[in-house]
C-alpha cells in the first residue's frame, strides 16, 4: 500500500484563511500515525510534473498563465475561488506528479493500491482553474495511462460533495472513461452541474453516471444509490479504477450540505477494491479531493486507507 503525502504536496494550499488551506495534509497525517497505519504502508515521494505531462490534459496557454501568476504571486486563476500565490505553479505540479507516480506504481506492480491525500483536483478544466483546483491531476493521469500504458477503459469514481465537472466535461464524449459521480444536487451547491440526465454524449452516451443527492443525504441515501455505481463499472470492466474520495460529503463540512459519515467512504473504497480484484488487476488509486472540516478529512481519508489495506 503506497501513500504519497510529502512536504511538496503539503504546499498545495491557499493562504489567508482559505478553506483549502495548507494544513489539510497535516490533519490527515496526524490521524494516520495515531492509528498506526503508517506502519503498514510505504511512503512515496511526489515530483514536479513536466510541462509535457501537464499538456496531456491542459492547454499550453493555460499552463503558461499559471506559471506567470505564480511568479507574480498575486491575481486570480478563475472568478475568485482560486487565488494565485507565490509558488502555486510548483505546488500544483507536485500534486500532479504525485498522482502520476502513484498511478505508475500501480501499473508496474510496485504497489497494489495507493492513496494521495492532497490530490483529486477535479474542477480544473483543460483551459482554466476552478473551485480551488489549479491543475486537474485526475485528467492528466487518465491521459497518461492511455498514452503510456495503452489502457482503453479507465473508471473515474467521485464521492466528493461537488460534481467532478472538470473531469466529466473533458471526457463527456469519450467512451474510454467510465464515469460515476455521487454528489450534492447542483441546484444547491457549486458547480451547479451533474444532473442525472448528464449521461455522456456521442460515442460515450450511457457511459457516464451522475447521481445527485439531496441536501442532508446520509449513509442510507448513499447505500441506496451506491450499488448502481458498482453495477455500472462492472458492466464496462475498467482496467484501472480512480476514486476521488472528497470528504466534504461528510456531515459538518463548512461549505456543503450532505450528512454522510466515513462509513460510506470506507464502503466505497472496499467495494471498488473487491471489484478491481474480480476484474483481475486490483488497481485502485484514491485521491483525497475536497473536505474542509479537518476532523472529517482525517477520519474519512483514513477510513478509505483502512479499506484499501484490508479489502
Amino acid at each position: 500500500m503506497l501513500v504519497i503525502a510529502d512536504e511538496a504536496t503539503a504546499r498545495y494550499g491557499f493562504p489567508d484563511g482559505h478553506p483549502f488551506g495548507p494544513d489539510r495534509q497535516t490533519a490527515f497525517l496526524r490521524e494516520y500515525r495515531e492509528r498506526g497505519l503508517h506502519r503498514r504502508c510505504v511512503s512515496g515521494a511526489s515530483r514536479p510534473a513536466t510541462e509535457e505531462e501537464l499538456t496531456l490534459f491542459h492547454t499550453p496557454r493555460y499552463v503558461e498563465l499559471v506559471r506567470s501568476l505564480s511568479v507574480a504571486g498575486k491575481g486570480s486563476l478563475d472568478a475568485g475561488d482560486t487565488p494565485a500565490f507565490a509558488g502555486c505553479y510548483e505546488a500544483a505540479c507536485s500534486v500532479v506528479g504525485a498522482t502520476l507516480e502513484a498511478g505508475r506504481a500501480l501499473m508496474t506492480g510496485h504497489a497494489h493500491r495507493a492513496l494521495v491525500p492532497i490530490a483529486g483536483l477535479h474542477h480544473a478544466a483543460r483551459d482554466g482553474a476552478a473551485g480551488f483546483c489549479i491543475f486537474n491531476d485526475c485528467g492528466v493521469l487518465i491521459e497518461a495511462l492511455r498514452r503510456e500504458s495503452g489502457l482503453t477503459r479507465i473508471a473515474y469514481v467521485d464521492i466528493d460533495a461537488h460534481h467532478g465537472d472538470g473531469v466529466y466535461y473533458a471526457f463527456e464524449s469519450d467512451p474510454g472513461v467510465i464515469f460515476a459521480d455521487l454528489h450534492e444536487d447542483g441546484r444547491y451547491l457549486y458547480p451547479g452541474t451533474g444532473d442525472a440526465a448528464e449521461s455522456g454524449r456521442d460515442a460515450a452516451a450511457g457511459l457516464k453516471l451522475n447521481l445527485p443527492l439531496p441536501p442532508g443525504a446520509d449513509d442510507a441515501h448513499f447505500a441506496a444509490e451506491w450499488p448502481r455505481v458498482i453495477d455500472h463499472l462492472a458492466s464496462h470492466r475498467p482496467e484501472f479504477i480512480l476514486l476521488q474520495c472528497g470528504t466534504d460529503s461528510l456531515g459538518g463540512d463548512p461549505i456543503t450540505h450532505l450528512a454522510l459519515t466515513e462509513a460510506s467512504h470506507a464502503r466505497a473504497a472496499a467495494d471498488l477494491c473487491r471489484l478491481a480484484d474480480r476484474l483481475g488487476h486490483g488497481r485502485v488509486l484514491a485521491l483525497g479531493g475536497g473536505g474542509y472540516n479537518r476532523g472529517n478529512l482525517a477520519r474519512g481519508w483514513n477510513a478509505v486507507l483502512q479499506s484499501l489495506l484490508t479489502a
